[in-house]
């Protein structure tokens, strides 16, 4: 229950920041613009809200539906469809009264600082904790191969080389340069000779078919580092050092292999064969309902530490920032594709992301990243998204026309049906993952 409550308290924090901020980028300039704005509020409030204060013309809310957020501004089409509003003479204080590039500047404010918001935090976490990464040529144990990725012909150990095509650092790298840049070509190192495997054009969906998560993954020993307090490890014996090579008999000697192990064996007692200080001991432990011991293992390879100071975080969380803003852009054509809807979740998929203990590092990584996929789900030319109202302006200041407002009206409702099904269809998603 506690991780439950870790969890959804972290993804509450993360949304308001998100939600309040992304509000502002539009309250901020529609204020400048002296344009009137008659709400803000975090969270959805129909019948009633939980908390209000009127400020000016401007009535400051707390919502009881966690879905969004909202700024109401005078003279506008928006959800709220206030057409009494709309059937009077324009006044000067609205929307629909002010030059067609203050209203654009407006619409696009709240998109503009999701973005930025993200690359701030990027720089952040880059100033605070720096950048730490496993380059490919430093996986002395080579890679460990995703079952997919045996069937194209791999094998746990090959050590990757290179990716045609694409500059590789990381195994991050050549994940998106095959799943977001559609490279194929992958050489490898096997036994000491130079080998290179071509995967087929729909390996994506494949991968999506699968419910792979990944290509390939880090392959390291099975070798304790530290054991929980209170843990199975703990009270089967299990000591720093340890380096665990059979589990009930199988192979467990690299962890991903002794993981997918235990994952057969949850709430169960496992014989476990190990070396301790070049002596081979036995012993039995408990497994958890989560296919777990209860250790962390002792990352063995050459770890990369770049630090960066204050103002050398900018520019790198900036470019850290667009290239996690482009694989996502690149990842929605897996995501529109047959297999890729049936991936679609909800918030418990979101939920989920987070850690089930307070770890700020990774509470700031997801922020950052939520607000790259809010920015970019949000620019959708879409009616009811902020990407709709820019797609009218845009056909404004070109045409130097002013969209019929019932045709906006309609295309707001056909937009709310839209982002409605969508939400019952992602939520109820997740909701048949969890019988499933």
């Amino acid at each position: 229950i506690m991780d439950i409550i870790i969890k959804v308290s972290q993804f509450l924090l993360s949304l308001s920041i998100l939600i309040v901020l992304h509000e502002l980028g539009h309250f901020i300039p529609a204020k400048l613009f002296k344009t009137r704005v008659e709400k803000f509020y975090l969270f959805f409030d129909p019948y009633f809200s939980l908390f209000k204060k009127k400020v000016g013309d401007t009535e400051y809310g707390v919502g009881w539906l966690p879905l969004g957020g909202y700024v109401k501004i005078s003279g506008m089409i928006d959800e709220s469809m206030d057409r009494e509003q709309m059937a009077q003479p324009p006044k000067p204080w609205e929307f629909r009264s002010k030059p067609a590039w203050q209203r654009l500047i407006i619409m696009v404010g709240g998109v503009t600082v999701n973005v930025l918001l993200a690359f701030f935090i990027y720089a952040m976490m880059l100033f605070a904790w720096g950048k730490e990464y496993i380059p490919v040529e430093n996986l002395s144990y080579g890679v460990y191969a995703d079952s997919l990725m045996l069937d194209n012909g791999f094998e746990h150990g090959d050590k990757i080389l290179g990716v045609e095509g694409a500059d590789i650092q990381t195994l991050n790298d050549v994940n998106a340069s095959v799943l977001f840049g559609g490279e194929r070509t992958i050489s490898i190192e096997r036994d000491g000779s130079r080998k290179e495997i071509t995967l087929p054009d729909d390996i994506e969906q494949a991968m999506l078919k699968s419910g792979s998560q990944t290509l390939f993954s880090v392959r390291y020993p099975s070798v304790v580092d530290i054991t929980g307090p209170g843990s199975n490890a703990e009270k089967a014996g299990l000591l720093p050092g340890d380096q665990i090579l059979e589990v009930e008999g199988k192979d467990a000697s690299f962890f991903p292999d002794m993981r997918y192990v235990l994952a057969n064996y949850k709430e169960d007692s496992v014989s476990i064969k190990l070396s301790r200080n070049g002596e081979l001991i036995s012993l039995d432990a408990l497994v958890s309902a989560d296919g777990l011991l209860g250790f962390n293992p002792k990352m063995v390879l050459d770890i990369e530490t770049v630090k960066y100071g204050f103002l050398e975080s900018f520019p790198a969380g900036v470019a850290y920032g667009w290239s996690r803003l482009t694989d996502y852009v690149q990842s929605l054509e897996l995501l529109f594709s047959g297999e890729g809807v049936k991936q679609v979740g909800g918030f418990i998929t979101i939920g989920k992301l987070f850690g089930a203990t307070w770890d700020w590092q990774r509470f700031w990584n997801m922020t950052a990243f939520l607000s790259i996929i809010l920015a970019v789900m949000n620019i959708l030319p879409i009616p009811a998204l902020d990407g709709g109202h820019v797609m009218f302006l845009l056909y404004e200041m070109v045409s130097g026309r002013t969209p019929n407002q019932k045709v906006m009206e309609y295309a707001q409702l056909v937009g709310i049906a839209l982002l409605l099904t969508l939400l019952i269809y992602a939520n109820g998603m997740d909701i048949f993952r969890l019988f499933k």
